[in-house]
């Protein structure tokens, strides 16, 4: 990430907070965070700010537009130019297909869909302003799931919301590819977090994986890290899958 200016949406905590962390270390030239906790979104900062990099934070309720617009624009004001933003913020619930309310329904679209789809409207409005350097004037990272591609019926609803993050990335690629906007995503399986292991979810996460295990976030931030830095000057519209073969399993 030398020399790239990071913002990460959901970068609070989690994936999010660990992918900026990872970029900080690369080597990026500056770190904003945006997120629904404000506290938490200055915390993520604080690798950032030990290094003496430029920062900003701001909250926002990305269901909204005007507000993930507004806070997209303040980050991007205090830094000054946003070279790559990962989209990590997402809801993750769980429920039998049958049983899916009109609520669930609403609650992941507006987070997964419409949250994603608004951040990503802010960074192209401002990356099309943008001087390239090599060939491209921004770069943006969604995070989709590996759920978008399998039959999954303990979160249908989630994995739905996935399937749509996957075509608006492909939509937005084909979009701003004249501009030198590089549109990817990163899809992974099951990951062996800290929150999965206090729920008990590491062995359905190595039952599925032909490995036998799920994957760490940091195993899943390197691919991020990856599509949306300096060496990725080409690839636009792919979903790269990190899911330890639970794909083809």
């Amino acid at each position: 990430m030398k020399g790239l200016s990071v913002v990460i949406v959901g970068g609070g905590a989690g994936l999010g907070a660990l992918i900026g962390d990872m970029a900080v270390a690369e080597g990026a030239a500056a770190l904003g965070i945006i997120d629904i906790n404000a506290e938490a979104a200055e915390a993520a900062l604080a690798p950032a700010r030990a290094k003496g990099l430029p920062c900003a934070f701001a909250s926002a309720d990305i269901r909204n537009g005007p507000d993930a617009h507004a806070a997209f624009e303040a980050v991007a004001a205090q830094l000054g130019r946003v070279d790559t933003l990962v989209n990590s913020a997402a809801i993750f619930p769980r429920k039998p297909l049958l049983e899916i309310t009109d609520a669930d329904w609403d609650a992941s679209n507006a987070v997964n869909v419409k949250g994603t789809y608004h951040m990503m409207v802010a960074a192209v409005r401002h990356m099309q302003s943008q001087e390239r350097k090599d060939e491209v004037r921004g770069r943006i990272v969604n995070i989709t799931s590996v759920d978008a591609f399998k039959a999954h019926p303990q979160n249908a609803h989630y994995a739905a919301t996935k399937a749509a993050v996957v075509s608006l990335t492909r939509s937005f690629a084909h979009e701003v590819a004249p501009e030198g906007i590089l549109v990817n995503s990163v899809a992974p399986a099951g990951m062996a977090t800290e929150k999965a292991k206090q729920l008990g979810f590491l062995g359905e996460l190595a039952k599925a994986s032909p490995l036998g295990r799920g994957g760490t976030p940091r195993e899943i931030a390197e691919w991020v890290l990856m599509t949306g830095g300096p060496k990725n000057t080409y690839m636009t519209g792919e979903n790269v899958i990190v899911s330890g073969g639970y794909i083809y399993a």
